[in-house]
């Protein structure tokens, strides 16, 4: 006879011991989840915490960048010196160039992000980035990048705005710390030492714009304003040759256009007749008649610029996206219409060399005194050199006082003369300004004094 088994008989306990099982059963994939996820993030954080401090310990050389008690921050004889952040543009063969003006403005507390063009082969820029990390002072101070995925920058057109906008943004990663931004081409060269520079920097307000501005159109606006062009930069991957389209465009109302103005070394009846002849100038397309579109410019401002929440710097981007050479007008434009219209000084502190540049190995007596012309305006740069010019060895050798080869020599350079001085180096913040301080310091002075400031800025005429 076949019998059935007893089932067990039925207790509240072990219902409930069988119900908190399956409850048990059900809660132990979510708290295993849980568990996985916080050990990750705890993993993450250790692994983000300990890369963080390695980049800041490469970062940052004992001797370059000591650690000083909270109470000794500042320096006790003077302010702490600012820092800038250079962008260094250049084209295919303007390797050379770049690296000899990096030189000639390198400090270890600024910041330099170099770009050479898409016309440039891939090799260059490779060999460009190995010899800036072959520099032993390069690499102590990690403030010297290069753009590995470039793009076009056409003078004449809009892709100049672009690319000097990816730059900017990128800096702005690479550091919180700096404070004006610099945009140099390779026919650039300072006039000035970094430590005359930064130590008359160092007692302005770092709420101070320069760059030269005018809201008078006259010829530009048929040649300049109106005129819409293809930036082919934009778009394509070889270079190609910008073209213009039959249509042209209407100006704005919404808001006052402004483009680099014409700084004459001269008195103001000189301005006026070359005023006057300046169709003869837009016909013969001189363009540093048009304005330089060199630039300082603030960190605030430069933030406005690319992460502000206000519109208006993306709508004249749009705007000025197919009109020629509108580098010269977006950052004018945006400062003169916009919260930073008080913060402008209309001169950018650059000399226009039209007539410097010199095919000779020696320089002339004209050259000579067109030189000493030239750093008497106590202007910090000047453009429009060619390359392996003359008169940029005589920058290095009467004003900057530089070897071949080496940067140039500053408050933090400890070695002996007999061998390179800048081969060992000490604390960054010790500045050594010489007699380009002094003329720098009359120029701003005097860019500064009286009613000039404020009745040269933005002027709407």
């Amino acid at each position: 006879m076949y019998h059935h088994p007893k089932s067990p008989p039925f207790t509240p306990s072990t219902t409930a011991a069988t119900t908190l099982s399956k409850d048990n059963s059900k809660c132990t994939p979510y708290i295993i989840l849980a568990s996985f996820f916080f050990s990750l993030l705890f993993i993450l954080s250790l692994l983000s915490t300990s890369a963080s401090q390695s980049l800041l310990t490469i970062r940052r050389d004992p001797s370059l960048f000591p650690n000083r008690p909270v109470s000794l921050t500042k320096i006790p004889y003077g302010p702490t010196p600012p820092s800038i952040a250079y962008l260094i543009s250049g084209s295919a063969g303007d390797s050379a160039r770049i690296l000899r003006l990096l030189l000639a403005t390198y400090h270890p507390r600024n910041h330099y992000l170099l770009h050479l063009d898409l016309s440039a082969p891939q090799t260059e820029r490779d060999r460009l980035a190995v010899t800036i990390h072959s520099v032993p002072i390069f690499r102590a101070a990690q403030n010297v990048d290069v753009i590995g995925k470039a793009n076009y920058a056409y003078q004449r057109g809009s892709s100049t705005v672009t690319s000097a906008l990816h730059g900017a943004s990128i800096l702005l990663r690479l550091s919180s710390k700096w404070d004006w931004f610099i945009s140099l081409s390779a026919g650039d060269y300072p006039l000035v030492t970094q430590d005359d520079l930064l130590h008359i920097l160092s007692y302005l307000p770092k709420n101070l714009n320069f760059v030269n501005h005018s809201s008078y159109i006259g010829w530009k606006e048929s040649k300049r304003l109106k005129p819409i062009i293809v930036d082919t930069g934009h778009y394509l991957l070889e270079k190609d040759e910008i073209f213009y389209v039959t249509q042209k465009r209407v100006l704005p109302n919404s808001f006052r256009l402004f483009s680099a103005g014409v700084v004459i070394q001269g008195n103001y009846m000189q301005f006026l007749l070359l005023r006057s002849f300046s169709a003869c100038f837009a016909k013969l397309e001189i363009p540093s008649f048009a304005g330089s579109a060199f630039a300082m410019l603030t960190r605030s401002f430069i933030e406005f610029c690319i992460l502000g929440t206000d519109n208006f710097p993306r709508t004249l981007l749009m705007y000025l996206a197919n009109m020629p050479y509108s580098f010269t007008n977006y950052f004018p434009t945006i400062l003169c219409n916009s919260k930073f219209k008080s913060t402008v000084i209309n001169h950018n502190l650059q000399y226009v060399a039209f007539n410097m540049s010199s095919s000779k190995k020696k320089l002339s007596s004209r050259d000579l005194a067109e030189f000493n012309a030239m750093i008497q305006t106590g202007d910090a740069f000047a453009t429009q050199f060619k390359f392996d010019d003359p008169v940029l060895d005589h920058i290095d050798r009467k004003i900057l006082k530089r070897k071949p080869g080496r940067v140039v020599q500053g408050g933090w350079c400890l070695g002996i003369p007999a061998n390179d001085t800048c081969s060992v180096w000490g604390d960054a913040d010790i500045l050594r300004p010489g007699k380009g301080a002094k003329r720098l310091e009359r120029r701003i002075v005097k860019l500064l004094s009286g009613d000039r400031f404020r009745s040269q800025q933005c002027l709407d005429r």
